[in-house]
Order: structure tokens, then C-alpha cells, then sequence
């Protein structure tokens, strides 16, 4: 299956020299990560509180046990690891083809696989810091500590996570869009582009070759080049990286 469409694929990295990827939670369930919006995903499942509620920053500050609850368990995969997909980029990247990974996820994935360049648009679960003394901590640290984490100062730790009500890094968002501005092939994977901001960053693309691979309809029409609805793992494994 797909054969003509990698090999379509295959044909516009082969012709590209400043690759960029845009990635969401589709990249991240092959290594079974839980994602948030399919019919299996976070928000069609039954809690206390909506997901949306439980990571929005009001929430955080006014309960913080049941914000580590919900977040240790569903968003803390400590002992995931990297698929086909992210090793296939680490590839281009070390080739010297992919310029660069933007990301919605936060697992440190692409990292892990051996990606260099990767703009964490959400943040990341393995950095945290204390909201009084802005102590690092790693993952580890929060994961096993009994319920809230706390500081040696005993302030609280909070994930640098991007929750709702807050405001990505405007440095990560200026290079990010770079990237994409400068790109002459996009690759989007793995996400139904329905976040916002970050879905709309896509709008800066000029280049050449737009492809879009995603297990289920994207939500934005982004007039792609090239579409494919299978995993992504599946389909980046099978490209060759010349």
C-alpha cells in the first residue's frame, strides 16, 4: 500500500534542501502516547474534570494535587521511545536535509531519537522549575515525588509546560516561523491542525513541496501537494535518506 505516494515522497525530499517538519500528537502515539483529540484520545474520556479544565493554568494554581493526578498518569509516558518516524528525521536532520522539527508534543521524543534542532512549541515534561526560586528539576524528580512536587525552598514545581490560558515563548514561535518561512519543502504530520497558534504558523510556508501525512483528516485545507492518510511511522520508515 501507498507505494506511489512514497514514492511521490520519496521524489520531493530527494529534489529538497531545507526540509522542515511540523508534528503533533500523531507522531508521539506510535510510541503509545495517549493523544488528546481522536476517538480513543484524553478528551473523550470520562474524568472529574474535562482534560481542558485540568491543564489550564487557573486550575493548576487553585488545585494542584488533581492537576499532578491527571498529569503524571496521562501526560508523564517517562518510559516511551522514539518510532520510525522520529528516527527517520534524526536521519535527514544528521544528513543535513531537515533544517529543523517543530513540535506541539512535549515528551522530548524527537530529542531522544537524536534530533538537534527541534522547536518544542508546548514545551517539554522534562524541564520543570520552581515557581519561587526557578530551580530546575528533571522528570524523574516530579513523577516520583508523592503527590505535588516541591522545591527545596518548598515552593511549588511547575511543568514547562504551555497550559491553556498561557502563552507560548514568543522566541521559540519567532524561530519556528522562520523556519517554516524559509523552507522550500513542509512536511505536517501527525496533527489535525486544530491548536491554534500553532496550526497557523503554516500560513508562512512559501516553498516548493507541501505534504501532509496524517492518519485522519486534517481539519485546515492547506492545499498540500501531497496527502496521505496512513501512520506516519509507517510511511517516513519506508524513505530513504540520500
Amino acid at each position: 500500500m501507498y507505494e506511489q505516494e512514497v514514492e511521490q515522497l520519496q521524489k520531493m525530499i530527494d529534489e529538497s534542501s531545507n526540509l522542515v517538519f511540523f508534528g503533533g500528537a500523531g507522531v508521539s502515539t506510535e510510541s503509545n502516547i495517549p493523544d488528546f483529540r481522536s476517538a480513543e484520545g484524553i478528551y473523550h474520556q470520562a474524568y472529574k474534570y474535562t482534560p481542558e479544565e485540568v491543564v489550564s493554568h487557573t486550575f493548576f494554581m487553585k488545585h494542584p494535587e488533581s492537576f499532578y493526578e491527571f498529569y503524571k498518569e496521562k501526560m508523564m509516558i517517562l518510559d516511551a521511545k522514539p518510532n520510525p518516524a522520529h528516527k527517520k528525521l534524526a536521519k535527514l536532520e544528521a544528513a543535513g536535509k531537515l533544517k529543523a522539527v517543530i513540535t506541539q508534543n512535549i515528551d522530548g521524543l524527537h530529542q531522544a531519537a537524536g534530533s538537534k534542532i527541534v522547536y518544542e512549541l508546548h514545551g517539554s515534561i522534562h524541564r520543570n522549575y520552581c515557581m519561587r526560586c526557578g530551580k530546575f528539576y528533571d522528570a524523574a524528580y516530579v513523577k516520583a515525588s508523592p503527590g505535588v512536587p516541591r522545591c527545596t525552598c518548598s515552593g511549588l514545581v511547575k511543568p514547562d509546560v504551555v497550559l491553556y490560558e498561557e502563552a507560548l515563548d514568543q522566541t521559540v514561535i519567532e524561530k519556528a516561523v522562520r523556519a517554516i518561512a524559509e523552507a522550500d519543502t513542509l512536511i505536517i504530520g501527525g496533527t489535525s491542525l486544530v491548536v491554534y497558534p500553532a496550526a497557523g504558523f503554516i500560513d508562512y510556508f512559501r516553498g516548493r513541496h507541501l505534504i501532509v501525512i496524517n492518519k485522519s483528516e486534517t481539519a485546515k485545507s492547506v492545499r498540500a501537494n501531497l496527502t496521505i492518510a496512513a501512520p506516519i511511522g509507517e510511511i517516513l520508515n519506508r524513505i530513504q535518506v540520500r
